[in-house]
Parts: structure tokens; C-alpha cells; sequence
């Protein structure tokens, strides 16, 4: 029986971790000379190098992995002021010895308290075997700096990091910055190992050893992690990457986790494969991948924790938290995926159902709206001839029968009988429902006039939905779910979340915020394409644009916080606007989101979307829409998104953030997309990384815009910089 001190020692992470002298103080430096042992390059022992993370003013977390056989091996851990270790820190040697556990797949990971504030330290792990010390390279790490401190602070954020198929020359670019940290704000790995859909096929890739663990998709052409194992050989492959090493090797990390983690639009444990036509609860796999996040990322869970694979989830594990650096960066980090609900738009919702009648719409709205459509009762509507095409359209599609009932678009009637008619003598084909008839029938919104024109589709639920009747469907959700049907964060995230920001004393609060708060919508009522698409659409709901009202709710209190910065990946794309509430544009916040690291653009995604949707990739210019989609979102003509004061959907890269107590500055760095499939690293000049830069002042809400030197302002009621 392992004694608790013993215990604690050998466990993953803080409560065994190393302590230096007199926190607060200047940690005691010791003579190089009173440990003069010869080391030996261990690189290959430590394939997937080092990191730190989760920098505070005393502390930082330390990460290796160790490769050598099943047992559980002794590491020691060495940090210093410099690179040479000459001037080495002090260590409890009772506290420098960690043990790398076969059942956390050899990771380690120390906290380091006592340090000085606003410092550098170099650190390294030691591995004894026999008579050879194998040494890991030297890491590179910097403390915050004191909570009182005067300092501006530097750092980047990235996601999004595709390594099927692709190279991280966004890396190699990084990790020539001078940064404090970075920030990643998710889809550190994927889950599925070449789906043709955005990842490609060729180059290199990655083979899961437990075939039989993972979840065979398109009959086994590739696979999504489902395993411990699965998950764990996703991040030792994206972190053999030598790029991506060497910035953990240069700054200290804080990360949070998307979806892409776990499993693509995941929402709890829930993924979204199968578009609805089964249910993808699969509670030990969710588990599996956030174990495997814990061993892999340096992170710091607070005393005592360690990943236990019986607690239940979602209190498995808590990655919200937030950093303060000097008195002008308060860094709040959140959670946005572990507690979501549903969708808005069920993908396997039957898009004939009217899910808000006449009658509703009457009570909730005090009129029918112009878009509200007519609708029948399916099983009395004209003795019920047309229930048994609808009957045998759905189950072809894979739909229940029982679907088929109730209040059903007659939009939608028309469009399944069409259809069957085309496959019938004339003499027994079945009358659509002319617009005589429907002059007198009551009308309501069904799924179809959400956009939900495809059976099991991501299309009209999670992508390009219709924003205006979306807009009054999740309106009267929300309100009869009393908020439920949009519960972002979870009660207690929410309220730790809003509390923290309005408790801040730091000039800028920077939300790191996983997927975009700025409305993302185009108009196509002027475009040359069929009826139906005449409209306003959402281009994701998977983002905050499907939780417009916890948004609202949100945005009310932050405004008042004021210098709120929100710093956002998972799209794909470079964008900079504010997020301001509905109806009352002028109560905003500013909004910089950032490009992939290497996953495929918004842009080139859209293309494929189009091109693999049956519905989409029949409508005339489709294709040409969806490569011009940041005219279609910056349009003046259309004024859709007024508050978007820069795209750039077809790059990748990082950003650079600035900040004191006068400015925010960004600087978006993008490299062109088609540079992905060669690595640079050894051509480096070869590599052109283009920069765009913006910034905010203390104490507004607008957004500049650097034009050679000229600072100009964003003006949203013109769409102009001026």
C-alpha cells in the first residue's frame, strides 16, 4: 500500500510537482558543478519532444513522453535561467524524480512553483538507463508576469491543425516569433484518419493500430478514433512533427479543446456521422478522448487531479479556467462543446414537419408571418391519398413511417409527389395541391422552410440554415425550453464565466472562444438562383449563430464589462468584426478570428459541400457562390453582415496579438492554402507569409484597420473604412 506522499509522487500531474524555494522570491540558484554527470542525446526516447503550459506568475506546467518499453519509468526534471544550464534552479530532490506511467502512455507532466514572475526558464528531462543519462532537448518557457505589473504581453492563437495529408508550415513561421504563449483554441487533432470530405488522402497520414477499437466510416474506406489507444496514436503522430515541437519547445501553452478532439459537431458525448440515423451517444469513447487530451496537453487541473475513467461525465474533467498577465491581459478560456445540447435542427429531423403552427404563431408572434407556409393534416387531408407517398419517401430515406403524421408542408407534399408522379402512367399519377387550396389552408413553419430540404443532412440543420425563420423558431425555443435548447456553457461555466469577466480588474478581458460569435449570413434574394434559395441564409449553426439568444444573454452582461476581446478559430478562416447584440448594434464587442494551422479553408470546405450535396449541387452557380462566399458575407449591396469588417476565408495561418494598456493589436498572419501539401522546413525562404493588421483601443468598441502606416476606423452603417 503506497503511502499518500508516495502516491501523489507518482501520479500524473501537480501534486507531486516540483517546488522551489520561498515562493515568491527569486529562486535559489546551484552550482552546475555539484552535478557534472555526461549526458547523452535521448531525442529518440522522447519522440514527441517536450511542452510546457498554462503559464502563471510562480508556476508552469512541464510535459514529456517517454518511449521505452511497458514498465513505468523514472524521469528528473532540470530547469534553469538559461539555456546552458549553468544556473540551474534549486529542485527538492526528493520532488525532482517523477515517474512516467504506463497507464497515462508514459506522459509526464510537473508543476513548477516558486518561480519569479515575467521570467525565462529552460527545462529538460533526464533519462537513467543503466549507466546513460538520455537527455530530452531543452525547452524554452516564460512565466506571467506579476498581477501588478505595467507589461504588455505578446502572444499568438492557432487551431485547427489538420495532419492528414498536410504540413504545418504555419508552425515553422511561428516558432520564429518572441512570444510570452501561444494559445490553441482547439481541434489540437482529428479524429478521423482521411475523410475525403476535407482531408486528403494522399501524403501523409495516420494507421490506427487498434483497427477494432475505432469506428469504421464509407465501409471502411478510413476511421474515426474511438479507443483510448486510437486517441492516444492521434497525438503521438501530430506531435512527431518537427515544426509543431519546436513551438512547444519555444513558448509555454494554453489550450482548449473543439470538437474535432472528440468527434466532428460534436455536442457532449454525442457525435454526428450518421446525420441522425442513429444515435452516436457513445459516453466511453467521449471519455477515452478526453483521457487521451489530459496526457497529451500541459494543463494544469488544478491539485490532487487525475484523470479518472469511472467519474461521470461531464465532471470527468474541467478544462475552463483563466490567466492573468500584469494588469492588462485577463485570458478566460472556456468549454464549449463538453455541456451543448442538440442541435437547433435535428440532421434526422423529417423536413416536412411543421414544427410551429398557425396557432402558435399567433400566440408567440400576435401574427402569422409572410414566410409561414401552408400546411395539411397528412392522415385527413384528401381522404389521405398522399400520405402513402410521403410514407414511402420517408422509409426509402430510412425515416420511421410513424414520421409521416400530423401537420405536414404542403411545399414539401408537392415536391415528394412530384417526384413519384415522374415514375407513374398519367392516369395514375396523384394532384399536387394546387395554390387555390392553399389560399385557405392555415400556415406555419416546418423544418423544410428552415432549409432542411435533404433527408439525414448536415445541409438545413448544422450548415446554411434559413436565417429567418430560424431566427423566430429558436426564438420561441428558447423561451419554451426556458433556455435549455441553447445551454452553451452548462449553469456553473456560465455563471463562473461571467463572474470572472465582470470581476476582472485587467484592461483587455480576452475571451479564448472556440467557434464565432460574429453572425455569419449571406443573401441571396438578388442572386440568379432558384425560388427557394431566394433568401437569407446562416452559413453555420454549429457555432454561436445556433445559440443567438444565450449570445444575446451573453453579450448584454459583457458589454457592460467593457474591453471585452474575443479571440476565436474552428472556421477555418480569417475574419475581424464585432458581435453586438440584435437590434442594438451600437452594444457590441470585438471579435478576431484566426485562420487553420493547416485544416482545409472555409472557402475550399464550402466547395466540397456543395459539391457532395445532392440538393446544393444542383442549383445553378452554386459552385461559383461558394468560391466568392467572402463577397457574398461582406456584400454592400446586401448589408448582411455589417459588422464584419474583414474576411479572408481561403488562407491559413496564426495571429499575433499586442497588448498594453492603450491598444490591442493583432496581426493576422496567412499563408496561401496551396502551400500545405510541401513542407517548407527546409526552404524556408521559400515561404511567404503575407500580414494584415488591426487593432481596438481601451475604452471602444470599434475596430482600425492599418493601411501603410494610417490607422483607419471600421464604420458598419457604410460598410467603408474610415
Amino acid at each position: 500500500m503506497l503511502k499518500r506522499r508516495d502516491f501523489l509522487r507518482a501520479t500524473l500531474v501537480t501534486a507531486g510537482a516540483l517546488a522551489v524555494p520561498a515562493c515568491g522570491d527569486d529562486p535559489e540558484i546551484i552550482d552546475p558543478v555539484l552535478d557534472d554527470r555526461e549526458l547523452t542525446d535521448g531525442a529518440e526516447l522522447f519522440p514527441q519532444s517536450i511542452a510546457s503550459g498554462d503559464p502563471r506568475p510562480d508556476s508552469v506546467i512541464l510535459w514529456a513522453r517517454v518511449q521505452d518499453g511497458e514498465e513505468d519509468r523514472d524521469l528528473e526534471v532540470e530547469v534553469a535561467t538559461d539555456a546552458e544550464f549553468t544556473k540551474r534552479v534549486a529542485l527538492d530532490a526528493g520532488q525532482s524524480k517523477v515517474k512516467a506511467l504506463a497507464r497515462h502512455d508514459h506522459c509526464v507532466k510537473v508543476k513548477v512553483r516558486g518561480l519569479a514572475a515575467g521570467t525565462v526558464y529552460y527545462y529538460r528531462f533526464i533519462y537513467v538507463k543503466g549507466d546513460k543519462n538520455y537527455v530530452s532537448r531543452v525547452g524554452r518557457t516564460r512565466t506571467a508576469p506579476a498581477e501588478e505589473a505595467d507589461a504588455s504581453v505578446r502572444f499568438a492563437y492557432v487551431s485547427c491543425q489538420d495532419y492528414i495529408g498536410r504540413h504545418y508550415n504555419t508552425y515553422l513561421a511561428l516558432a520564429e516569433e518572441e512570444l510570452d504563449f501561444f494559445v490553441h483554441l482547439g481541434d489540437y487533432i482529428y479524429e478521423t484518419t482521411g475523410d475525403p470530405s476535407f482531408q486528403n488522402t494522399t501524403g501523409r497520414g495516420v494507421e490506427l493500430t487498434d483497427v477494432e477499437g475505432a469506428i469504421p466510416l464509407a465501409d471502411g474506406a478510413f476511421h474515426a478514433a474511438r479507443s483510448l489507444s486510437n486517441y492516444r496514436e492521434l497525438y503521438r503522430a501530430y506531435r512527431s512533427d518537427a515544426n509543431l515541437q519546436k513551438v512547444h519547445e519555444s513558448f509555454p501553452m494554453i489550450a482548449t479543446w473543439d470538437d474535432h478532439e472528440f468527434s466532428n459537431d460534436a455536442y457532449g458525448a454525442t457525435a454526428t456521422y450518421s446525420d441522425g440515423r442513429i444515435d452516436e451517444t457513445d459516453v466511453d469513447r467521449r471519455k477515452a478522448a478526453n483521457q487521451a487530451w489530459f496526457e497529451y496537453q500541459p494543463v494544469d487541473h488544478g491539485e490532487d487531479f487525475e484523470y479518472d475513467p469511472g467519474a461521470e461525465f461531464p465532471g470527468d474533467i474541467r478544462i475552463y479556467r483563466d490567466f492573468v498577465f500584469g494588469r492588462h491581459v485577463h485570458l478566460v478560456m472556456t468549454d464549449l462543446r463538453s455541456y451543448r445540447p442538440d442541435h437547433l435542427i435535428p440532421e434526422g429531423a423529417f423536413p416536412g414537419k411543421v414544427v410551429l403552427d398557425q396557432a402558435r404563431l399567433l400566440e408567440e408572434l400576435g401574427d402569422v408571418p409572410e414566410l409561414a407556409q401552408p400546411y395539411v393534416d397528412i392522415e385527413s387531408y384528401g381522404d389521405g391519398i398522399y400520405a402513402s407517398a410521403l410514407t414511402g419517401a420517408a422509409q426509402a430515406a430510412g425515416y420511421d413511417a410513424a414520421e409521416v403524421t400530423g401537420n405536414i408542408s404542403v411545399a414539401f407534399i408537392n415536391q415528394v409527389v412530384a417526384g413519384v408522379n415522374e415514375g407513374l402512367p398519367e392516369d395514375m399519377q396523384i394532384p399536387l395541391i394546387g395554390a387555390e387550396e392553399q389560399a385557405f389552408l392555415d400556415r406555419g413553419i416546418a423544418y423544410v422552410d428552415l432549409g432542411k430540404t435533404g433527408m439525414h443532412s448536415s445541409i438545413g440543420s448544422r450548415y446554411f440554415a434559413v436565417k429567418d425563420t430560424v431566427d423566430i423558431y429558436s426564438a420561441i425555443r428558447y423561451k419554451e425550453t426556458q433556455g435549455a435548447s441553447e445551454d452553451v456553457m452548462g449553469a456553473e461555466q456560465e455563471s463562473w464565466f461571467l463572474e470572472t469577466m465582470e470581476g476582472s480588474k485587467a484592461t483587455w478581458k480576452v475571451w479564448g472562444n472556440e467557434y464565432c460569435l460574429l453572425p455569419l449570413a449571406i443573401d441571396l434574394s438578388a442572386n440568379s438562383v432558384p425560388e427557394q434559395f431566394k433568401r437569407r441564409f446562416y452559413m453555420n449553426l454549429d457555432a454561436w449563430d445556433g445559440f443567438r439568444n444565450k449570445r444575446n444573454e451573453l453579450l448584454e452582461r459583457l458589454v457592460d464589462v467593457g474591453n471585452v476581446v474575443a479571440i476565436t478559430g474552428d472556421i477555418h478562416a480569417f475574419y475581424a468584426g464585432t458581435a453586438g447584440l440584435d437590434g442594438d448594434p451600437a452594444k457590441r464587442i470585438v471579435e478576431f478570428v484566426g485562420g487553420a494551422v493547416s485544416s482545409a479553408p472555409f472557402r475550399e470546405m464550402l466547395q466540397g459541400q456543395v459539391a457532395g450535396d445532392p440538393v446544393l449541387s444542383a442549383v445553378p452557380g452554386a459552385a461559383l457562390l461558394a468560391a466568392g462566399i467572402d463577397n457574398l458575407l461582406t456584400s454592400t449591396t446586401t448589408k448582411v453582415n455589417p459588422h464584419l469588417a474583414h474576411a479572408n476565408s481561403y488562407a491559413h495561418g496564426y495571429v499575433v496579438v499586442e497588448a498594453n494598456g492603450d491598444e490591442l493589436v493583432v496581426d493576422m498572419r496567412s499563408i496561401d492554402p496551396t502551400a500545405v501539401k510541401t513542407d517548407y522546413t527546409a526552404r524556408r525562404d521559400d515561404l511567404k507569409v503575407q500580414s494584415k493588421r488591426f487593432r481596438t483601443l481601451a475604452g471602444e468598441s470599434d475596430i482600425y484597420r492599418d493601411d501603410d502606416g494610417t490607422w483607419r476606423r471600421w464604420d458598419a452603417s457604410t460598410q467603408k473604412w474610415i
